[in-house]
């Protein structure tokens, strides 16, 4: 393998930085759409009538349809082309918005959180891939990771700038919203729909990818060589023990971490004043995000610092946030609560890119898309027992206790991440 130079965004050619700058910006845009909802999901299904264990059920038929459909739709992205697949990934997010607003009732919402996990498996794979390949393509040999860093970055101040209005709209607007018949929290999904619109103009007049084919013959023949890529796929994990060890890592990883994100909004509003509550969650929800992207664009420096030694830069980064979700789950204020919050936010920031640095190296660009889709589909399976765990343990026990069990599951990654470090040979690593 080619060594890779140091990335310099000075040193890239102009087509490397525009690639860098479009996907940003798409990057933004997406994230905002959902950040808009995500800080108001667990307390506009709580206004709704849903319970914890509802709650859960519910993020678990989203994670179930994600499962269903990753692998199939990563792998068609990989034969018609990844950018009508993410079009349709949009318009499934249209639909699960729409489904949402018009409905209290349980079963509909469930079909609302279906659409999502449709949508989240359209996504899969599928413009990471396109960006991935087509950086590689204008600057061969660099180092991906700071490129990757980047667009986690824009990816975190999407939602983190979303959650901020998510959250700040159904104080402002709420009782409006109320007097028409709607909830409260009704206003942060109409935007979220309306945003999700122009992040459909953007990606079809701005994402430029060589078009395929995509006559209904074209369809049939990308869906029926789904099955050879996917065993590719899942031949390519079992030929490499240490992707294996990754792909393990990444399940337990959020099996730890996904229920504090869902739940704690749950946990927090408790602890403020009804008046300002929303939009308090709305800001430390922004903070989450916020400090993501701080932990996004700390990931090069500190990788450095561990010679862009990837999984050691994982390892360390898993063990801390193991010692930090503990200490989250201990506090019992709003002050202690949202300052172990930010730093917990920090460290997820720092974890993301060296995994994704890893998995590059491994696949060829013909199986990105499907690799990416195992890592997502991998993942949520991991999520789904994970909440639907921590959501039967809340009821019965506690939330802080869900999230020290969770704690657990992130020292099990620390020991398959240290067997990958074991595993990588020093010229990938």
């Amino acid at each position: 393998m080619a060594t890779e130079l140091e990335f310099s965004i000075a040193a890239l050619t102009g087509p490397a930085r525009r690639h860098i700058r479009v996907f940003q910006v798409h990057q933004f845009l997406d994230r905002f759409a959902m950040g808009l909802t995500v800080a108001v999901v667990a307390l506009a299904l709580t206004d709704r009538g849903m319970d914890l264990f509802q709650i859960s059920l519910l993020f678990g038929f989203y994670s179930i349809t994600t499962m269903a459909m990753e692998l199939p739709f990563g792998g068609l992205a990989d034969n018609i082309g990844r950018k009508p697949v993410f079009l349709a990934a949009v318009i499934a997010s249209v639909i699960s918005l729409a489904l949402f607003l018009s409905t209290s009732d349980f079963y509909v919402l469930a079909l609302s959180f279906s659409f999502i996990g449709f949508g989240r498996a359209l996504r899969s794979g599928t413009l990471d891939a396109w960006f991935i390949e087509t950086f590689k393509a204008a600057a061969p040999n660099v180092d991906v990771q700071p490129a990757l860093a980047k667009a986690q970055w824009a990816n975190a101040m999407g939602l983190a700038v979303g959650a901020v209005l998510g959250g700040l709209l159904p104080d402002l607007l709420g009782s409006a919203a109320e007097r028409l018949g709607f909830s409260v929290y009704d206003v942060s999904y109409a935007a979220s729909l309306a945003v999700m619109v122009g992040v459909f103009v953007y990606t079809l007049f701005f994402i430029v990818e060589k078009p395929r084919p995509l006559t209904p013959q074209a369809l049939k023949q990308g869906f029926g060589t789904v099955p050879l890529v996917i065993k590719e796929a899942g031949l390519l994990a079992l030929r490499h023990p240490a992707l294996s060890a990754l792909l393990a890592a990444l399940a337990f990883f959020i099996m730890a971490t996904n229920p504090v994100e869902v739940i704690w909004p749950t946990h927090a509003k408790p602890m403020l004043e009804e008046g300002y509550a929303n939009t308090v969650i709305g800001a430390l929800t922004a903070a989450y995000f916020f400090s993501i992207a701080f932990g996004a664009s700390l990931s090069p420096c500190i990788s450095r610092i561990f010679r862009r030694r990837h999984a050691i830069t994982l390892a360390a980064a898993f063990a801390c946030m193991a010692g930090v979700q503990i200490a989250l789950a201990l506090q019992g204020s709003i002050v202690g609560f949202a300052t172990v919050f930010i730093l917990y936010s920090v460290v997820l920031g720092v974890a993301e890119t060296p995994a994704s640095s890893i998995l590059h190296r491994y696949v060829e660009d013909r199986q990105r898309s499907t690799i990416l889709s195992l890592r997502s589909l991998i993942q949520q399976l991991g999520a789904a027992l994970g909440l639907i765990l921590a959501g039967a343990i809340a009821e019965v026990y506690s939330t802080p206790t869900a999230w020290m069990v969770g704690a657990v599951f992130l020292v099990v990654a620390v020991i398959l991440v240290g067997i990958l470090a074991k595993r990588l040979a020093p010229q990938i690593e």
